[in-house]
This record gives structure tokens, sequence and C-alpha cells, in this order.
């Protein structure tokens, strides 16, 4: 069984030749296709990335489960210590419109909790990374979570939905902001760039499990919508949503919640 800090390694090389793959098809009319139900869209990269992630992460790693976005799940994963929980494109609609602001989110969870992640933005070069009691870091530097203590004019990351009055005992007044990728306003609030990050929605654990050790990592609280801990390789892979922020201002969101 390899370190945390190994499997990082791994991540950080394939995220980004993953990004390479990417690339060569960002704003060049990559084909499209429409999932069921609908799921949203896929792109030719979104795949091409996912095979190649699957066959380089699991060549490295054999023992280790797969879960990821574009893969049919297989429930031999539920039988794996460890396993890779992969979105290969975060923010696919932002992908084809030919914005800068999808990523690559890798991690890898062991017995249910996340060990190491890694959220790579390759248009921007900006690469987010943890490993469990390590702290986090962009591009090297480490990074340490907003303080504000207040809910009261905080700068939010939540869709427009999040917001709906039905949602809350007092609607607050915040400012809000909305980013495509999820595992990307993780990494915002990680930063200290906005104060909290919030979804009320079932959230994929493809999208939440690298961002969701990184902001932890840089001192925010991350749980789901009832304020219980997140737990990764679940048979339903998908999280009662989201808070994130430091932990005076998680527990005023949580409270302020119906």
């Amino acid at each position: 069984m390899q370190a945390p800090e190994a499997d990082l390694a791994l991540l950080i090389e394939a995220a980004e030749a993953a990004g390479e793959i990417a690339l060569r098809h960002f704003r060049n009319d990559p084909e499209v296709w429409h999932k069921p139900d609908d799921a949203g869209p896929v792109t030719e990269a979104d795949l091409e990335v996912d095979a190649y992630l699957r066959a380089t992460l699991t060549a490295a790693r054999p023992d280790y489960g797969w879960l990821s976005e574009e893969t049919e799940d297989d429930p031999a994963r539920l039988n794996a210590e460890r396993v890779f929980i992969v979105d290969p494109i975060d923010g696919t609609r932002a992908y084809i419109e030919g914005q800068d602001s999808w990523s690559h989110s890798l991690a890898i969870a062991e017995n249910g909790r996340v060990t190491a992640g890694l959220v790579f933005l390759p248009v921007k070069g900006v690469s987010y990374s943890a490993v469990l009691g390590q702290g986090a870091f962009r591009n090297g530097e480490a990074l340490t979570t907003s303080g504000r203590d207040h809910l009261a004019g905080a700068d939010i990351l939540a869709t427009r939905p999040n917001m709906e009055p039905q949602h809350w005992r007092v609607l607050p007044q915040i400012a809000r902001h909305h980013r495509p990728s999820l595992a990307y306003r993780f990494c915002l609030v990680a930063e200290g760039r906005y104060d909290a990050m919030l979804t009320l929605r079932d959230a994929w654990e493809w999208d939440i499990a690298a961002g969701s050790l990184i902001a932890a990592e840089s001192g925010a609280v991350v749980t789901d919508r009832l304020n219980q801990p997140l737990q990764f390789n679940m048979p339903d892979p998908a999280s009662n949503g989201v808070i994130t922020a430091n932990p005076l201002l998680h527990q005023e969101i949580y409270r302020s919640l119906r």
C-alpha cells in the first residue's frame, strides 16, 4: 500500500497528462452528446480523459477501486480499501463554451475518507492539492480559508436556487457568486477568495472528493447540509448537499438553513 504522498504524486502526473488531452479538444469543436434523464452533456474529451486516467491510475495501483462520472459503476469498488474517485472534466458545460474554469478532479479515498486530492485547471495553469493531515496548497503555496465569522455580507459560491427563501429560516443578505466547476469552488474557499461554498442538492462524490479534502486541509469545515461528515466510496455515491466554510461561519450557515 502506497503512502498518500506517493498517491498524490501519481495524481499530479496523471492530471497533467489529462490536461494535455483535454486541451487538444478545447475550443476545437469537440463532439458532444447529452446523457439520458437530463444528466448533462459529455464530450469526446471527457471520455478520452476518463479512459486515459482509468488505464494509467489502475495500472499503477491495481488493488485500488475505481469510481468516475464517465465510467459505468462497478460494485467491486465497495470491496477495495482504497478507491480512485475521479471527474475527468468537472464543468463540462464551461468546457464546451470555451470558458477557462473547468478542472480535472482526482482523489483517493481510504475506508471512506479522502487521503489525497488534486484539482487541476489546465487553462489557468493552476493546481490545488492536499494530503490528509498535511495542509492544502495552490501551485505549492499553502492555503488558509477566510476568517469571516458572520454570514451577513459574506461572499458565497452557490447557484441561484440555493438562495431561494424556502431553504432558509431568514434569507441571509450575502453576495452570491458562481463557478461552473464544483471542485474549483471548494478550492476558492480553501484559498480564502470566497468565504463559503454551498450546495443543497445531492452532490456526486466525483465532484466533491478532491475539493473537500483541499478545503478541509485549509481550515474549513466540510459537511453535508445536515452537518454530518462526508463519507466516500458509498453504494449510492452522492452526499446530501455540502456546506464548506471556516468553523464559525459554517455553523452560522447550518443554523440558518431550514
